[in-house]
């Protein structure tokens, strides 16, 4: 009989779907264009790297994000790897597809979350590499 893994008094599936769902917001027009949400979802020590290996903070972030016309991301295939008792990593499969391209681009991608001593779930870091189509 295999055992469920418990993590902060609940199942680590049921902590994938809750990454998932903070994971999927940050593609929604409305999270995107708000840098209160953004704010909210994204760690005050964020990095990203993107595909062309530039590195960026939560300042940039905020300042970028709100003037993009928002790509449409289509992501699957989650995969969710415990760091810590505060911190996991989410890593899945993405298609975007921005507004001036007539073909979307695929990646692979990588998020780490951590728990504030608040309970608050934030991004710490994202890396999206460039990939043949899936």
């Amino acid at each position: 009989m295999r055992r469920s893994l418990v993590r902060f008094g609940a199942p680590v599936e049921d902590l994938k779907t809750i990454l998932i769902e903070l994971e999927e917001r940050l593609f929604q027009p409305d999270v995107r264009s708000s840098s209160t949400e953004l704010s909210k979802l994204i760690s005050d020590d964020f990095i990203e790297v993107n595909a062309s290996g530039l590195r960026f903070g939560k300042v940039n972030v905020l300042e970028r994000l709100p003037t993009e016309i928002a790509p449409v991301i289509t992501a699957r295939d989650y995969e969710l790897r415990m760091l810590g008792l505060d911190c996991a990593q989410l890593l899945y499969q993405a298609e975007v597809l921005k507004n001036e391209q007539l073909s979307p681009t695929y990646s692979h991608r990588c998020s780490i979350w951590r728990r504030s001593s608040s309970g608050q779930w934030q991004m710490i870091y994202h890396q999206g590499t460039t990939c043949t189509p899936l």
